[in-house]
């Protein structure tokens, strides 16, 4: 019988479905034809909604690893909250399995007549647990920190009782401890190593623990001796050491090199090495990738983590590595393996190595190698499918290497790691082309690899380059340069990491991250040179976005060739009520970019002429500089409320108010409400002493009073000069701002409303320095303010907490163009702002922030907010539907030609 993939897919899946899981109504679960907007509009052949499975159907014997790119490309092009963890290739014969979370791993095949309820659960049940290298990896760490603490207290036991007999000072102590303590780590390497060698074939199996163990009682300096044969040639090992010690084989690799001292191992250790580590271990699974990062934090005395193990997971790697250079590598196999086979496609595919082995990777922040050792794997498994596609007698020798991997770290420990992380998957990849080439070459020895070095990225700063003493990346190959360099915001800087962001930029009010893509955009004047990293959001926000990209522009011209808008970056645990959540960006940049850039944002991935330092569709010179005036003349200022520098002790929370009053009656005249920005939008009650005007007596004649003011003077003179100052003035703020009728804007609001809430106040209540203030504006202002052209810019323009809006007066305010309304425009404009107050007005019982929960805004309220939405848009000339990316690209033509006067 003729099977078709057009005719034959629905109703193949809908029988497997219905006869695999016995569901009665299989067509409920599955979408055919799924609609996908890519370049032109192409559709899925079956997509499951409930575990955002692509299914890609093919006839029987067509090739399922085009199949694959073909899907995977879908996958790009979905939306993020539709993308699944899973991609599914058939032939009605075969079902491949491939797991987003390791793209370029081969996939699970399970043969159709075969699949079962439990191999199949995953297409229609979602939250699958995590792959099992992960969790062989995580139990991995668990081991390894086991280890470590119990190796951890017999070393400052040993410490205290040396010291004591030697009667060391506290410094000599100190030093010795540390000594140790890197004599752990080190140890814990080499130890690491030696247990997958014993699992993964490269030792005998049992050979270390067959060893050690009969020699327990000695166990320090068996390991110390075993440490240095497996540094040397057998024939310059000592010809009387035990057989058992020669039958090691030769590792170099430099893993060995160099004696370490750590001390005497105890009944405790040895039995977590033997029974725990080696006996009740596999360690063959792990995955180096995941591994690497989860040993350097288990171990890293400066990064650990005593919540819980954190790792950065396959498929983030791949939002920076697939796009940067593995999606092309990918397609241009995939488009020569179409060919049918012919003299012609066997040297394209030796070409094809050849270009893979000119490659070059750096990542200038590697810790533990996670980005490196991912595309070492994925790069050794696309030479072995052209490998696998080359007949025999013809195959050419593995050419993809390690050394072709380049890394900059300055924790040793963790460079450590990253080498033994890359030998590690160096091995696992010799396994699988064993496989495809029939072959049984040993990977040992381990090749000298030396890419890996120890030392700050910044340290060359001045120079601009990473080249440190000795080494140099060499620029005459097609170099890729990525990773996630370390974040820290300003106010996290110590002082030599602001002094290189001057260095870098001129001023000091950027994230650390920042300096990163300072150095690594002169790396890409060379045209073959490409980069991207990941980095904290707040780079493309606000007041970082010109200070970051318009200086490295403009000094080297480069441009956004693809793009993550931020999303939260997670270090996955087993645990999510402990998973490391951060805001991050993925910047991807060259000076010599495609003419579509690919711009991935929560609706899926867009292709785009231009990608600005917003990370938005739009050019590079739509980016607003830091103004401390309005650019529009007839705007009334914005300033800021005001900030109290009193240690707490002129404020009075809610709970205590009433208490207060009843002991201090006299106090009540002084009292008012105080709003900081939360208080302002969740009503919350507080309040202050506001002792402008009270004369001395009258505040020592209120014993509460005159003790919160004399707290006050003392916390001020226990500061920095400025703030001791103050303590002129205990009884009053740092600033005295009470004006009568005021717009009042909330420095930080949530992302999830469309309006950021505003309101008026009057002088019964003093604005905190979280609330911005307009003390002039009228129902106009407040009106226009409050609109959806507003709301558009500051969401463009301005910064974030996290996810939060951050309404700033010199980024937001002072550079929003505002409308030339005619009168009866502005009329209408005052009327629907009046209309959004009266609506308000309606639940005296509800807070701004029930007000604007979306899901339950009152009608009334959101008609007036639609009325004053058009009438804005009215007063600009825009039409009642444009997009918010139209009223943004309106506003930035208003922006140049207002500062261009």
């Amino acid at each position: 019988m003729c099977i078709n993939e057009k005719s034959d897919t629905q109703k193949f899946w809908l029988t497997l479905i219905r006869d695999v899981f016995g569901i009665a109504n299989p067509e409920e679960y599955v979408d055919f034809e799924k609609r996908v907007e890519m370049e032109h509009i192409k559709f899925i052949d079956a997509f499951i909604p409930s575990t955002g499975t692509i299914i890609e159907q093919k006839s029987p014997g067509k090739d399922l690893e085009a199949a694959f790119v073909q899907a995977k490309n879908y996958y790009d092009w979905l939306p993020f909250s539709q993308r699944g963890r899973y991609i599914v290739t058939c032939d009605f014969d075969e079902i491949h399995v491939h797991d987003m979370e390791e793209p370029t791993a081969s996939p699970q095949v399970i043969p159709v007549p075969e699949a079962t309820a439990d191999e199949l659960s995953f297409l229609l049940t979602p939250g699958e647990t995590l792959p099992l290298e992960v969790r062989v990896s995580i139990k991995a760490g668990e081991l390894i920190r086991k280890l470590y603490d119990s190796l951890l207290a017999s070393t400052v036991e040993a410490v205290d009782k040396l010291a004591d007999e030697r009667n060391y000072t506290d410094e000599q102590r100190k030093a010795l401890f540390e000594k140790a303590a890197d004599g752990i780590n080190v140890f814990c390497v080499r130890l690491v190593f030696i247990l997958y060698a014993e699992d993964a074939g490269l030792f005998t199996k049992g050979q270390f623990r067959n060893y050690l163990a009969p020699r327990r009682i000695r166990a320090r300096e068996v390991i110390r001796e075993l440490f240095t044969v497996l540094n040397q040639k057998p024939e310059r090992r000592d010809p009387f050491i035990s057989s058992e010690l020669m039958a090691f084989p030769l590792v170099d690799g430099g893993l060995f090199e160099g004696e370490v001292n750590f001390p005497q191992l105890n009944d405790e250790v040895l039995n977590i090495i033997l029974h725990d580590m080696s006996e009740g271990f596999n360690w063959a699974g792990i995955s180096p990738v995941i591994f690497g990062a989860i040993f350097e934090s288990t171990l890293n005395n400066e990064t650990r983590k005593h919540e819980g193990i954190h790792y950065t997971s396959p498929a983030n790697i791949h939002k920076v590595i697939d796009p940067l250079f593995l999606d092309e590598l990918t397609q241009t196999l995939a488009g020569i393996l179409s060919e049918p086979y012919s003299e012609w496609r066997t040297k394209e595919l030796s070409a094809f190595q050849e270009k893979l082995a000119a490659l070059r990777f750096l990542d200038p922040a590697c810790g533990s190698g996670n980005f490196l050792t991912e595309s070492f794997i994925s790069l050794r498994r696309l030479e072995n499918k052209l490998l696998a596609a080359i007949p025999e007698g013809e195959r050419p020798p593995v050419k993809v290497s390690i050394t072709q991997f380049y890394g900059i770290e300055s924790h040793p420990f963790a460079a450590n790691v990253a080498r033994t992380a890359l030998w590690i998957s160096d091995h696992q990849m010799w396994k699988e082309t064993q496989a495809v080439m029939n072959t049984h070459d040993s990977p040992l020895p381990l090749k000298e690899y030396d890419n890996i070095k120890e030392g700050s990225a910044m340290a060359t700063l001045e120079n601009l380059g990473w080249k440190l003493p000795g080494w140099k990346i060499p620029h005459d190959d097609m170099l890729y340069i990525m990773g996630n360099p370390p974040f820290v915001g300003y106010s996290q800087q110590n002082n030599g990491q602001k002094q290189e962001v001057r260095d870098a930029f001129g001023q000091g009010k950027v994230d650390y991250v920042a300096c990163w893509f300072m150095i690594a955009a002169s790396y890409v004047q060379d045209k073959k040179t490409k980069a991207a990293f990941v980095a904290t959001n707040s780079i493309i926000q606000g007041e970082q976005a010109a200070y970051v990209f318009k200086p490295i522009s403009e000094r080297w011209g480069i441009k956004i060739e693809f793009a993550y808008q931020p999303f939260v970056w997670k270090n996955e645990l087993p645990d999510p009520s402990k998973m490391a959540r951060v805001h991050v960006v993925i910047i991807g940049f060259s000076t010599n970019p495609p003419e579509l850039k690919k711009l991935y944002t929560a609706d899926g991935m867009k292709l785009v002429e231009n990608i600005n330092f917003y990370l938005a569709d739009g050019p590079d010179e739509d980016v607003v500089d830091s103004m401390e005036t309005a650019i529009c003349d007839d705007v009334p200022p914005m300033t800021t409320g005001n900030r109290a520098g009193d240690g707490g002790n002129l404020i009075i929370e809610g709970e205590d108010y009433a208490e207060f009053i009843k002991r201090e009656p006299n106090a009540a005249r002084y009292i008012k409400r105080y709003m900081m920005g939360r208080d302002f939008i969740n009503n919350i009650p507080r309040y202050c002493l506001w002792l402008v005007g009270a004369s001395p007596h009258e505040i020592q004649s209120m014993p509460l009073v005159a003790k919160r003011v004399k707290a006050c003077k003392a916390d001020r003179l226990k500061g920095a000069p400025d703030r001791q100052k103050l303590a002129d003035t205990p009884h009053l703020f740092r600033e005295q701002m009470n004006p009568a009728h005021y717009v009042a804007i909330p420095v930080v609001s949530s992302e999830k409303r469309l309006y950021i809430p505003m309101g008026w106040l009057d002088d019964s209540v003093i604005p905190g320095d979280k609330l911005h203030i307009i003390p002039d504006a009228t129902l106009y202002h407040f009106g226009v303010l409050m609109s959806r052209v507003h709301m558009a810019w500051m969401r463009r323009v301005g910064g974030r907490l996290k996810s939060d809006y951050s309404y700033s007066k010199n980024i937001v305010y002072n550079t929003f163009a505002w409308p030339s309304p005619t009168e009866a425009q502005r009329k209408r404009i005052e009327a629907s702002a009046q209309a959004i107050l009266d609506a308000r007005a309606l639940y005296p019982d509800s807070s701004l922030a029930e007000l604007y929960n979306d899901a339950f805004m009152p009608l009334e309220l959101r008609r007036a907010h639609r009325e004053n939405d058009a009438a804005v848009l009215e007063a600009y000339g825009f039409a009642e539907d444009i997009s918010e990316d139209g009223i943004v690209r309106g506003l930035f033509r208003l922006y140049h030609a207002l500062t261009k006067k």
